[in-house]
């Protein structure tokens, strides 16, 4: 069984393999960032190992694991992949994928490190599209995977269905994202949403991840090239879904309409 919160060691490394998505993850308000508030937040000093690549798949991953993960003598690898090998014109296909993912996990193991595999989140929010249908059976043998390797998951998959569902069913008419700027990159709710997925799968409770609330809403978060607390991103969402938009047309309409005073 894994160590979880209660027997983390301060001076612990733990690496987040990923792609653009992981790489954001480090910026102020990016879903790493967040993580590591959470470990200071209830006494823990956590090493992190950040291994974001942009545009990576699992082949690239696992070319690369050596040299940005095993050789970094971490405990803990966060393995985030599959997003660009849907999305990707020249993707990875399933059978290869299975392989790239089943040889980062086994490398990673026979040096002892702990595996935490995350579940690829949305390309593009709407969970009926075809990305989404192509990626699904990615996600299902990541699933699969984690069960036979004693490997801990983190299902961000399902709770950002979870999350845009409820969205969608309280904004319908909205147009555009919820929880990405773009479709597939995490704005300020959906990197809290990838936190907390992951804290709870190393142990962490809502109490003691809402330790943390306080930090993360005055991180800063990148909108239309300025830089608002996160508290205030919240806040002005609130307000665009209300006026049955997302936030980039909404805050694109406040500056026409002061242009226009």
């Amino acid at each position: 069984m894994y160590k979880r919160f209660d027997e983390l060691k301060s001076g612990e490394k733990i690496a987040f393999l990923g792609d653009s998505i992981t790489r954001l993850g480090v910026s102020s308000a990016g879903y790493v960032t967040m993580i590591r508030d959470v470990f200071e937040a209830n006494g823990i000093k956590a090493v992190i190992v950040p291994a974001g690549i942009s545009g990576h798949k699992s082949n690239d991953m696992l070319k690369r694991l050596d040299a940005d993960v095993l050789s970094k003598n971490v405990q803990i690898m966060a393995l985030s992949c599959g997003v660009n090998d849907v999305w990707h014109t020249k993707g990875i296909p399933l059978d290869e994928y299975k392989k790239n993912i089943t040889a980062i996990i086994d490398r990673a193991q026979k040096k002892g490190v702990r595996v935490y595999i995350m579940t690829a989140t949305m390309i593009r929010e709407n969970p009926n599209n075809d990305y989404n249908k192509r990626l699904a059976p990615y996600n299902d043998f990541l699933r699969k995977i984690a069960a036979e390797k004693n490997c801990v998951l983190a299902d961000q998959n399902s709770c950002m269905q979870s999350q845009y569902n409820a969205m969608r069913k309280k904004y319908p008419r909205v147009k555009g994202n919820f929880l990405t700027y773009d479709g597939v990159h995490m704005n300020a709710r959906g990197n809290m949403m990838m936190a907390t997925v992951m804290l709870r799968a190393l142990g962490f409770s809502d109490e003691q991840i809402a330790k943390a609330h306080p930090v993360w809403m005055k991180r800063n978060y990148g909108i239309s090239r300025a830089s608002i607390p996160v508290a205030d991103f919240i806040k002005l969402s609130e307000k665009a879904f209300a006026e049955n938009m997302d936030v980039p047309t909404y805050v694109k309409k406040l500056i026409s309409d002061d242009l226009k005073k």
